[in-house]
């Protein structure tokens, strides 16, 4: 189930991008933090409203548009920003899987 902070991020990038495909994902539950936290997001955003910019003028798009969780309970946010083109170029059917998380205390625990 989504919590709020997820919903949030979620109706905000509709809004303000309008979007062909979204996926926002809380991989809080991978990183050392408490349980049903909200604060590791990944999304992958397919959007008309990426044509013709750069990759870091999208991320600052999306980054104004989500300052506020950004300045409070989000602590990282994963970004992949496609046009159609891109995305249908990419072969992608889904965002890519992260790589494990071994900050905090899981550092010592897996070396």
């Amino acid at each position: 189930m989504a919590g709020l902070i997820e919903i949030t991020i979620a109706k905000k990038l509709n809004n303000g991008f309008r979007p062909v495909h979204l996926e926002v994902l809380n991989e809080s539950h991978s990183h050392n933090v408490p349980e049903n936290s909200e604060t590791h997001f990944k999304v992958l955003m397919v959007s008309e409203s990426f044509s013709g910019q750069s990759r870091v003028a999208r991320q600052r798009q999306v980054y104004q548009t989500l300052s506020i969780e950004l300045e409070g309970p989000v602590h990282a946010l994963s970004l992949r920003l496609l046009t159609p083109d891109e995305w249908e170029a990419s072969g992608e059917a889904a965002a890519p899987d992260s790589p494990h998380c071994y900050g905090g205390s899981q550092r010592e625990e897996n070396q």
